[in-house]
């Protein structure tokens, strides 16, 4: 009798935690997780999209050709398969996956990024991504408007079958396809036209979560799994809440009080949580750097913006401005972002350290460009977001370029982000605190930036030798790929030392993540995908 009442309890006891553990179970897959991110997106539309925070929201809720695993492995998406190029590396074809989904039930086509890639290409579109598809067949000649944007070399051969042909090969068009190309609706797209992606009434989800309550002006949103998602099973949390919170102190206040469960820090409050375990650091893809207006007298000169260069102390800026893991600037190139083909050898390392604190240097260039431009006094204006982060580093440069330029005056003007990048993109600034994020690894990125025929080069910098060596880098049929990677140490080195853009420093991104959370993972080429998170 006893053994049977021991087998009956025992039983009994298993019964009711299978049965707790089933409760947990429906529990956990209803319960929000709550993250915040440090600013306003400008935009959901992802053939525009060109700063951080949009990248971050498009990330969550579409989905490329390609995609990332948890370890930042591209791997197949909305395509079936990772495929291999034709034709010498210029031709590659993609059947998109049957149940790809548009989160109203719809198809994925074809047609749905050809309508993305075309408007991304469109100089109508004023696209600061535009160039990250600039290898695709008649992409000069659509971005000049010499032909229309049909002509570029992204056709549907069929509903299910995308045929992309470059007008040369491009070996990290994969990474580009997992984390930089995404569809749009194309029926959405004819109907809202450039206002598609201004608000989530007015886009639509492909990807693991669909955006809800997203105004384009809102702090918070929602991210809603997409049930009608390829791999909607593999989807373990269902909501995510986002909140925009700029300031760090709050960030760590709502992680101590359990508000949110992922959320990044930056300063003091990465140093205050440098014991806890619950931190999560990493170098981030992304280099912080100064840009000069070309097209105003005074830092179209040479000899200020190389004095600006000089003023900056990196190593204190990191250490005891930022003190968040951030990594003082040695060139435009943030380490980790390339290896020489035939050594393996970092680029940054292999370039070496370009850049050097010298108030001395810096107050002699001064001098000598005030006499240049027949000035004894100027006033500039630095643009900043409005982040805290930003505010910071503005204010440590606004004190050092005050001190050792004898006679500027630097006023500070801190926005939103999307309004500094409007600002930046139409020109209207003297100083702009900006900064890259790449996608892929591949100096030539971070090069661009500074390129007088480049979209996003908002200095309006123009300097003919080095567009010169630029169009070498990317002539990638002409170049072997050990030639293309010193013309990209010689780029590198030039821009760098005629102050076209002044780096400051490679980002870090800190995350405190919740204990009761899994799946959240950060690699130097990405943020978290919530679409692998789940509940301990």
């Amino acid at each position: 009798m006893k053994k049977l009442l021991g087998l009956g309890l025992g039983f009994m006891a298993i019964t009711a935690l299978a049965g707790c553990g089933a409760t947990q179970a429906q529990s956990n897959a209803d319960k929000a997780l709550n993250v915040t991110m440090i600013g306003n997106p400008a935009t959901a539309d992802p053939a525009i999209s060109g700063d951080s925070n949009s990248s971050s929201l498009i990330a969550q809720t579409e989905e490329g050709l390609y995609t990332l695993d948890q370890n930042g492995k591209v791997v197949a998406g909305v395509a079936e398969k990772v495929v291999k190029p034709t034709k010498n590396g210029t031709v590659y074809t993609f059947k998109i996956k049957k149940n790809a989904k548009w989160a109203n039930g719809d198809a994925v086509t074809a047609q749905d990024f050809v309508t993305s890639f075309d408007w991304q290409v469109n100089p109508k579109s004023k696209s600061q991504v535009a160039n990250k598809l600039k290898y695709l067949k008649n992409y000069d000649a659509v971005q000049a408007g010499k032909k229309a944007p049909s002509a570029l070399g992204a056709k549907a051969l069929d509903k299910q079958t995308l045929q992309l042909t470059l007008s040369q090969p491009q070996p990290w068009l994969p990474d580009i396809l997992a984390t930089a190309a995404y569809p749009m609706k194309t029926d959405l797209f004819k109907k809202y036209g450039n206002q598609y992606g201004t608000s989530a009434e007015k886009t639509m989800s492909e990807g693991p979560y669909k955006l809800v309550g997203w105004s384009g002006s809102t702090d918070s949103w929602s991210y809603v799994k997409n049930q009608h998602y390829w791999n909607a099973k593999g989807v373990k949390i269902a909501k995510v809440n986002v909140q925009v919170v700029k300031d760090p102190g709050t960030s760590a206040n709502l992680f101590k009080s359990g508000k949110v469960q992922e959320t990044v820090l930056s300063g003091q409050y990465i140093k205050q949580n440098a014991n806890n375990p619950e931190l999560k650091t990493t170098l981030n893809s992304s280099m912080r750097f100064l840009e000069f207006n070309d097209k105003k007298t005074v830092t179209h000169n040479t000899k200020v913006r190389q004095a600006f260069s000089y003023v900056v102390d990196r190593q204190a800026l990191t250490k005891n401005v930022l003190q968040d893991g951030s990594a003082a600037a040695k060139s435009l190139i943030p380490t980790g972002d390339g290896d020489d083909p035939t050594t393996g050898k970092d680029f940054t390392a292999d370039v070496g350290n370009l850049l050097s604190y010298n108030p001395k240097k810096a107050t002699q260039l001064w001098k000598q460009a005030k006499q240049e431009l027949g000035i004894k006094k100027a006033n500039l204006e630095l643009l900043t977001a409005d982040t805290d982060e930003q505010k910071h580093v503005a204010q440590y440069l606004q004190q050092q370029a005050q001190k050792y330029m004898p006679g500027l005056t630097i006023t500070i003007k801190s926005m939103p982000l999307a309004q500094q990048i409007a600002k930046g993109a139409a020109g209207n600034f003297d100083i702009d605190l900006d900064g890259w994020t790449t996608d892929w690894r591949d100096p030539a990125d971070f090069l661009q930036m500074a390129d007088g025929t480049s979209s996003v080069n908002f200095t309006k910098w123009d300097d003919a030798h080095f567009n010169k060596l630029m169009k070498q880098v990317d002539d990638t049929a002409n170049h072997t790929t050990q030639q293309r990677w010193d013309l990209l140490k010689e780029a590198d080195t030039y821009v760098t030392k005629q102050a076209g853009l002044v780096p400051l420093y490679q980002q870090a991104k800190a995350h405190l993540v919740s204990d009761s959370v899994g799946g959240l993972k950060y690699t130097m080429m990405s943020d978290a995908q919530y679409k692998y998170a789940y509940w301990k």
